[in-house]
């Protein structure tokens, strides 16, 4: 069973990983309409990660017998100046998550439930990966700049991402 404080921290965590699949579709959303859509495909799969994420935190809630609160989803922003800067704040972003997952790995470790710990030890990696993809991404978009031919050669690369479902899906 779950401590009130543990389900309390999954339940903000599983609004957190809903509100980042929202950030990520309007960003896809935002260069579909610029006509990028290797760059929206790339936000589109994000926002299916980012549920999956979610749906993780879900099916672990319940197996523990603890209770899913679902609670609403705050506004998004819907307009970036440029890929580079949509990518700044997706690092920006999911350094902030990592911070969630962090404070509540600590907090487990507090309320001495070592389960739970372990099924957040896959979301730490994850961040890391996270936070990585973002910053070479960055650093792509800074070394291309306005270079247009650069720019479509990067929006076909993007195109080519595709969903995989994390195995943690079905754990």
């Amino acid at each position: 069973m779950l401590s009130n404080k543990i389900q309390d921290a999954l339940n903000e965590q599983i609004n957190a990983e809903f509100w980042s699949a929202y950030l990520y579709l309007s960003m896809g959303m935002h260069f579909e309409a610029e006509g990028r859509p290797g760059i929206a495909n790339w936000f589109k799969i994000q926002f299916q990660e980012e549920q999956a994420h979610a749906q993780i935190f879900i099916n672990y809630i319940n197996q523990r017998g603890g209770r899913v609160v679902l609670k609403a989803i705050d506004e998004v922003p819907v307009t970036w100046d440029s890929p580079l800067d949509a990518f700044k704040a997706t690092l920006a972003h999911e350094q902030k998550v990592t911070a969630m997952i962090n404070a509540i790995y600590a907090l487990t470790e507090q309320e001495n439930d070592y389960a739970t710990r372990d099924r957040l030890g896959w979301f730490v990696n994850e961040q890391v990966e996270e936070e990585d993809n973002a910053r070479q991404l960055i650093d792509k978009f800074a070394m291309i700049g306005d270079n247009g031919m650069g720019l479509y050669m990067l929006d076909q690369e993007l195109a080519g991402r595709v969903y995989n479902a994390p195995a943690a899906l079905n754990e």
